[in-house]
């Protein structure tokens, strides 16, 4: 560790609260068999990690970013990837972006809980892919690993935010009965999204798939829908 990095550390060791470190465990699901099996928590707020991602994204070396995604304790990653997010969105050269791009991705196995992947992948390979083939993210569709596949699923929404649906969908339809509940919270919201921005887009996308999705997805898709057509998708009747 360099003297950067232990300073980070040092910080947000400073920002624990003893009920959060007991609470997040449950929270994120770090119990065996849970989805974040093994995680370790130091009980820092989210707008405290912010807090300290601001201070040194700037100075911080790319070596010392891998240090933070690296480590075993959830904060400590997350603070990483926030200073990564902070430093690409300062990154105005394609090559300099790239690099972070390059980083985030040689990293993927250490984004493993979905407060990880929302606040991270759209803002960095969302952002970078954008005009670009985005065989990315159906290889990470394919790849059987839920937190690579919600990166490909999350990543669209900043597409989704610019008025380009077709990938964003193309994922959904590939993902919307994938065998977990938080990629049907992932994929619904998406959707949603989509319909924030153009409603027959997503009405159309629901009407051809609603009676074959995951009822998850589905609540998740309408949620913003007038009543009754909310529920005559809930009930079948559309």
């Amino acid at each position: 560790m360099s003297e950067l990095t232990d300073q980070i550390i040092e910080g947000l060791t400073d920002k624990s609260i003893p009920e959060k470190a007991a609470f997040f465990p449950k929270f994120f699901k770090a119990y065996p068999g849970g989805y974040g099996e093994g995680d370790q928590f130091l009980g820092v707020k989210v707008p405290d990690q912010r807090t300290i991602a601001k201070q040194f994204f700037k100075e911080i070396s790319l070596e010392e970013l891998s240090e933070l995604i690296q480590d075993p304790f959830h904060e400590v990653r997350l603070t990483g990837l926030l200073a990564l997010v902070y430093r690409y969105e300062k990154t105005k050269s394609e090559e300099g972006q790239k690099e972070l791009v390059d980083l985030y991705l040689a990293h993927l196995d250490f984004v493993d809980n979905w407060d990880l992947v929302d606040s991270s992948c759209h803002q960095i390979l969302g952002h970078f892919y954008f005009k670009k083939e985005k065989e990315l993210f159906y290889e990470l569709a394919a790849s059987g690993n839920l937190w690579k596949q919600r990166i490909a699923m999350i990543s669209s929404y900043n597409w989704i935010k610019k008025g380009e649906f077709s990938d964003a969908l193309a994922l959904a339809e590939k993902l919307k009965n994938h065998p977990h509940d938080l990629m049907h919270k992932a994929v619904g919201w998406m959707l949603r999204e989509i319909g924030n921005r153009d409603r027959e887009v997503e009405l159309s996308f629901l009407k051809k798939h609603y009676q074959s999705m995951p009822r998850t997805v589905l609540r998740y898709a309408i949620e913003k829908f007038p009543e009754g057509l909310r529920q005559d998708f809930l009930k079948g009747r559309v």
